[in-house]
């Protein structure tokens, strides 16, 4: 994910030394004496892309640090399982959309099977668990634990209103904060806890990343429907093949003067159908799109996306003091309404 050209070329030099480490104790938690872990591990590990939480973890340790810009080793373990735990909910996302491609590579599920990715993602979660307990934090190990469950529940939510033509904002929003908003907000009050902040910044610092997180995923959805497989570098369309009424389709179904508001609604229909083809579903598809493109409910997702992180953006302003860690923050959440991948 890029940031603001102009960051502190010192402050990006210690965060990419930062990842480098986290990626070399996330490699070593998973190290198994099978072979076949192994490989399963390896192969998971290509999944490491944007890195937003772990950058969320080492960003706000050097903005809330008061030795100044730095990072220590727990706040490095911190980043590792904040990681781990989404890279297990990635592979077991790819579980739940038959997902072939993520990072410009196959799957785990598509290489090897469901059970194997099933159980790769059960393995990850024990591993982060592990690390997390090295911290001797019981009160880190709970919130990690509580943002868990909520991802949990945030995707049986999901599952629970597939195919829900009706589904309204208020749910939707409900479920995102929870399958990937909660995370967010962890990374920044773990990391709070981990370096003694008040409550009051740490609450701060837990709203900051938790509406980030919404952004991130609004924007998300809006390329699941928009983005070239090519750059986005995973398999698109799934939202529509797996009946996830996302923003951009709420508000267009919503929308009584909406440009081919009728026919959005049955081709949606049609998407949820067992006995569709591949070819037919893909012209479905394209069509969905094209009546995206033709009026402005990609316009309000993306709109609605900004105004959020203008909110996050305040509230850093208003409880952190300003260092180049605070406005690599600032930066980090202007990046999310402006990525294409």
């Amino acid at each position: 994910m890029s940031v603001l050209a102009s960051q502190d070329s010192t402050l990006l030099q210690r965060l990419d030394a930062d990842l480098v480490e986290v990626s070399r104790l996330f490699a070593a938690e998973l190290q198994s004496d099978l072979a076949c872990v192994n490989e399963l591990a390896e192969h998971a590990q290509r999944y490491h892309g944007k890195m937003l939480r772990p950058m969320l973890v080492l960003a706000t340790a050097m903005a809330v640090e008061p030795t100044g810009e730095t990072t220590q080793q727990k706040h490095l373990v911190a980043a590792a399982v904040v990681e781990m735990v989404h890279m297990a909910t990635l592979v077991h996302d790819d579980v739940l959309d038959d997902a072939r491609m993520r990072r410009q590579g196959a799957t785990i599920n598509h290489l090897q099977g469901n059970e194997a990715a099933v159980m790769l993602g059960d393995y990850l979660i024990s591993h982060a668990y592990h690390l997390c307990s090295s911290l001797g934090s019981p009160r880190v190990s709970q919130m990690i634990a509580h943002s868990t469950n909520t991802v949990c529940e945030g995707e049986l939510l999901q599952l629970a209103n597939r195919h829900r033509l009706d589904l309204d904002e208020p749910t939707y929003f409900k479920i995102i904060t929870r399958k990937t908003a909660s995370l967010c907000g962890t990374c920044c009050r773990v990391t709070a806890e981990l370096s003694g902040c008040a409550q009051d910044v740490a609450g701060a610092l837990y709203g900051y990343g938790e509406t980030l997180g919404i952004a991130f995923q609004i924007i998300d959805d809006v390329l699941d429907l928009t983005g070239d497989p090519a750059t986005v570098g995973k398999t698109l369309g799934q939202d529509l093949a797996k009946g996830k009424l996302t923003l951009p389709l709420i508000h267009a179904i919503a929308g009584s003067g909406e440009p081919g508001r009728g026919e959005l609604i049955g081709l949606l229909r049609s998407q949820g159908d067992a006995g569709l083809s591949d070819e037919q579903a893909g012209a479905g598809a394209s069509r969905v799109r094209e009546i995206l493109f033709a009026g402005d409910s990609l316009d309000y997702a993306r709109e609605k996306a900004a105004s959020l992180v203008e909110r996050a953006k305040s509230g850093l302003i208003e409880n952190l003091e300003d260092t180049p860690a605070r406005a690599y923050l600032l930066g980090l959440a202007d990046s999310v309404v402006t990525r294409r991948l």
